[in-house]
């Protein structure tokens, strides 16, 4: 289980980066976001999701990370990607850019979570 928690930190990480790469290509184009990056960046949330669940029954197997910020960015990462959906302003292009945000910052406390995992 430990070593399924690890691969899908990769996932985590690189989806997201990739969802936030492309968005921000659709961003700066000034053009509407295809149905297939739609489907990114959701990809990017559930990965974000499952790592988050798979971490719970790590714990529950009484499985400790070394280090106590990974379960700290593990809940802001989980924190991150849903706010888009609470708190983006209904104007497209910049509801756009809170999901690219997101991105980018599930990335990099994905990438942080995995360095402080093992």
């Amino acid at each position: 289980m430990v070593g399924l928690h690890s691969v899908v930190g990769i996932l985590v990480i690189a989806v997201n980066v990739v969802a936030a790469l492309v968005g921000l290509t659709y961003y700066l184009r000034r053009r509407t976001p295809a149905r297939p990056y739609l489907h990114l960046v959701a990809l990017g949330q559930v990965v974000v999701v499952a790592q988050a669940a798979i971490g719970l029954l790590l714990l529950a197997g009484d499985f400790r990370a070394t280090d106590q910020l990974h379960y700290l960015y593990g809940g802001v990462a989980l924190a991150v990607i849903l706010s888009p959906w609470k708190y983006a302003p209904p104007n497209a292009r910049k509801r756009l850019l809170w999901f690219v945000g997101a991105s980018t910052v599930a990335a990099a406390l994905g990438a942080r979570g995995y360095m402080t995992g093992s």
